[in-house]
């Protein structure tokens, strides 16, 4: 992909490969930004990615204290209901899904995309739940002796002690919407308020395709990602750790 972005033109499609740029043309990394509305993409995107993993936080936690921490009939039915739903593809439900949201109005806005993450993600619930499952029950217990509700002690012991499974559910929440390509093709209907994993697309006509372009802005949206994994790498292992061991 960093080949071709700093191909020109012809190399792009020579054959064998030029796997060494010759000359190489930083230029296109310019030109790529300027050829399409790169920063409405960009604003769309951030927009979008900033409410999905708003959505997540609140929902997906609440859920799996209530499937791990409080004692209820039918807890473990309801919760293996909700795995279930991780085994239905999504073209089964995307033309029930698009006919729903088109009834409430939501065609071509975000509404689609975020909303459902206030309701929880069956993936994240589960990864909090089993995070939840290695805290020790006699915190929550010794909460309840002093009268603390649920809530209270929800926000007050649980959730200071599950930050690297929160950091772990943010992190892929942040990839899966920044990626997040059917999704956006399938609700919004005008270009300018595509975000980046579709507005890539304009580098491509019907005969023809700017390769070098189209990798020069690929590059630079994947960029973000990779920095933010670097970043946040040991705390994602720490997190992955965490929730799959109970001692």
């Amino acid at each position: 992909m960093l080949s071709t972005a700093l191909k020109n033109l012809p190399q792009t499609v020579t054959f064998p490969p030029v796997w060494i740029p010759d000359p190489i043309v930083w230029d296109n990394f310019r030109e790529a930004i300027q050829t399409i509305p790169f920063f409405t993409y960009f604003k769309n995107t951030a927009f979008y990615v900033v409410f999905s993993i708003v959505g997540t936080l609140i929902s997906c936690p609440f859920v799996a204290y209530g499937l791990s921490m409080v004692r209820w009939p039918a807890r473990d039915s309801l919760l293996l209901l909700i795995l279930a739903t991780m085994m239905i593809p999504f073209p089964v439900t995307m033309v029930p899904l698009f006919i729903i949201f088109g009834k409430l109005g939501w065609i071509n806005t975000y509404a689609p995309l975020i909303v459902p993450t206030f309701f929880g993600t069956p993936f994240f619930i589960f990864l909090l739940r089993q995070f939840f499952m290695t805290i020790p029950p006699a915190l929550p217990d010794a909460a309840r002796i002093d009268g603390a509700s649920e809530l209270t002690i929800f926000a007050r012991v649980i959730l200071p002690l599950c930050k690297p499974a929160l950091g772990v559910v943010a992190l892929f929440q942040f990839l899966a919407s920044w990626n997040n390509f059917m999704g956006p093709l399938i609700y919004l209907m005008e270009e300018s308020k595509y975000p980046l994993s579709l507005g890539l697309q304009d580098y491509r006509s019907t005969y023809f395709v700017e390769w070098n372009l189209f990798m020069a802005a690929s590059t630079i949206v994947v960029v973000p990602t990779v920095i933010i994994f670097f970043i946040f790498q040991r705390r994602l292992i720490e997190g992955i750790h965490l929730t799959g061991v109970k001692e």
